[in-house]
């Protein structure tokens, strides 16, 4: 089971990495806070201090268009903010 989906690339993220050392990733619906840390630690060989994890529900979305209505639902998803210890970085952008 894949548990790290993909990072979460933003302007606050980035900010709290620079200065409270917190990285984001969306990950697994059924990953718990050990399994996230282990799969962190095991791809980007760093160590992981704290896990907080969030769910986000599928919000309802409609536009009008030429057709007429459309309506449909966003996907919900899995967020988990990772802090490292003292020292430790990761780079999302080193392998571009």
């Amino acid at each position: 089971m894949d548990i790290l989906l993909k990072p979460i690339v933003t302007e606050k993220l980035t900010s709290q990495a620079d200065s409270l050392n917190r990285f984001g990733f969306v990950v697994s619906k059924t990953a718990d806070k050990q399994q996230i840390k282990k799969a962190v630690e095991a791809m980007y060989g760093v160590s992981v201090e704290a896990v907080n994890t969030m769910r986000y529900g599928g919000k309802s979305k409609t536009r009008f268009t030429k057709a007429g209505v459309l309506k449909g639902k966003t996907n919900s998803f899995k967020k988990a903010i990772v802090t490292l210890v003292e020292g430790d970085k990761i780079d999302f952008y080193s392998n571009i």
